[in-house]
C-alpha cells in the first residue's frame, strides 16, 4: 500500500491523538515517523505506532508532561522529559541546543526521563537545517551481547551526525551501533522475511535467520561496536545519573511505567571555527568527491555516508510511501491498539 507523506503524517496523528497524546504531541511523532518511512527506515516508521498507542493507553507515556529545563553551565544543559513521548522531548531539547550553540559555538544537552525517541536523523537534521553540525546519542535497552559474552547486556545504542551543505542540502548519518537495529528484525517479522545471518544469534548463541527466533543482537564489528555502545550507554546514560547498561528499562515490560530513557545532543556551529559558507561549500565538495570516486567491481557508483536514505526520500516524496498492508490496515481502524505488546521479553514475538 503506498501512501502520500501528509495521508500517512494524518493517519498517525490521528492514532495517536486517540491513543491519548494532545494534538500538539501528536503531530510531532508524527512528524518523526514519517521522516523515517519516507526514507525508507520503517523499522522506525507507522510500524511503531501500534506500540506507542498501548503504551499510552496504559500510562507508561505521560500524556500532560512536565518538561522542565536547567542551564547547567554557559554552553551546557538538562531537559527532562517527565517520561512523555521521547519525540517531542528529543526535538526541543534539540531547539534548545541549537540557540545555544547559535550564541556559544557549542552546545552539549541531556535529555532524560524520556520514552522511546524514534529515528536519530530526525533530530541531528533539525542542527544542519539551522546551518550547524548536530551529533545524537541515545541508550537504548539490552539486547545486545557483549564482544564474547553469551547474555545481552547494552541495547542498540544509535550514533547520528548531520551538517549542512549549500542549497539547502546535508549530509546525514545514522547508526545503531549493532549489526543492524532491532527494529529491522520487526520489520522483517511484519514482513516475514528472513534475515542475514550476521544479524543475530538464538537463545543457545547460534547465528539465525529467522527473524521470530532472534534472542540477542550482535555488535558491529565485534569489539570496535562493543566498544562504541559503550560509549553511548555512559554519554546518555550514565552522564545524566539514569539506568544503565542491563538495568535499561524494557520496551515491552511494564507498558504502565515511564521507560527514564536518556539521549544527548551536541551541535557545534561552524562560524565559531571557520568561514560558514565556507565549511558548507566544503560539505558539498566532500559529496560531490565522494560521488566522483572510481567504483570498485559490482557497484555503479560511490554513495557518500547516508546518500541511499536520500535518494529513497526523494523518490517516496514523488511515488509515495510504501506501507505493509496490516500496518495501514491498523492506522485505518477504529482500533487503539490490540494488547499485544505487554511482553517482559524485548524479543517476543
Amino acid at each position: 500500500m503506498k501512501v502520500t507523506k501528509e495521508k500517512l503524517h494524518e493517519l498517525i496523528q490521528t492514532k495517536l491523538h486517540r491513543a491519548g497524546l494532545t494534538e500538539e504531541h501528536a503531530g510531532i511523532v508524527a512528524d518523526v515517523l514519517v521522516h523515517a518511512d519516507v526514507r525508507g527506515v520503517h523499522s522506525h516508521g507507522a510500524m511503531r505506532v501500534e506500540y506507542y498507542a498501548e503504551r499510552i493507553a496504559k500510562g507508561g507515556i505521560n500524556t500532560n508532561p512536565t518538561f522542565t529545563f536547567e542551564k547547567t553551565g554557559t554552553a551546557s544543559g538538562v531537559f527532562d522529559g517527565d517520561n512523555g513521548s521521547g519525540h517531542v522531548a528529543a526535538k526541543l531539547g534539540m531547539d534548545r541546543a541549537i540557540s545555544m550553540a547559535k550564541e556559544n559555538g557549542v552546545a552539549i544537552i541531556g535529555v532524560r526521563r524520556i520514552a522511546h525517541s524514534g529515528a536519530l536523523s530526525y533530530f541531528v537534521q533539525q542542527a544542519a537545517k539551522a546551518g550547524m553540525i548536530g551529533i545524537s546519542v541515545c541508550q537504548s535497552d539490552p539486547m545486545v551481547v557483549p564482544f564474547g559474552g553469551a547474555e545481552p547486556y547494552y541495547g542498540t545504542n544509535p550514533i547520528a551526525f548531520a551538517a549542512p551543505a549549500e542549497n539547502e542540502e546535508m549530509i546525514t548519518f545514522d547508526m545503531a551501533t549493532t549489526v543492524q537495529a532491532w527494529g529491522k528484525i520487526l520489520h522483517a517479522r511484519s514482513k516475514h522475511e528472513a534475515i542475514p545471518d550476521t544479524w543475530a544469534v538464538d537463545q543457545n548463541g547460534e547465528p539465525t535467520t529467522d527473524p521470530f527466533k532472534v534472542n540477542a543482537l550482535l555488535p558491529i564489528a565485534g569489539p570496535k561496536g562493543y566498544g562504541l555502545m559503550m560509549m553511548v550507554d555512559i554519554l546518555s546514560g550514565v552522564l545524566l545519573g539514569l539506568p544503565f547498561g542491563n538495568r535499561v528499562s524494557s520496551m515491552y515490560h511494564n507498558l504502565s511505567e515511564g521507560r527514564n530513557l536518556g539521549q544527548l545532543h551536541i551541535v557545534i556551529n561552524p562560524a565559531f571555527f571557520t568561514d560558514a559558507n565556507q565549511f558548507k561549500a566544503n560539505i558539498t565538495k566532500t559529496m560531490q568527491d565522494l560521488n566522483g570516486m572510481k567504483p570498485a567491481p559490482g557497484f555503479d557508483r560511490v554513495l557518500y555516508p547516508g546518500q541511499n536514505y536520500d535518494l529513497i526520500e526523494k523518490e517516496n516524496e514523488v511515488n509515495g510511501i510504501e506501507i505493509v498492508d496490516e500496518i495501514y490496515d491498523y492506522l485505518v481502524s477504529d482500533v487503539i491498539h490490540n494488547n499485544q505488546y505487554n511482553h517482559k521479553s524485548p524479543f517476543a514475538k
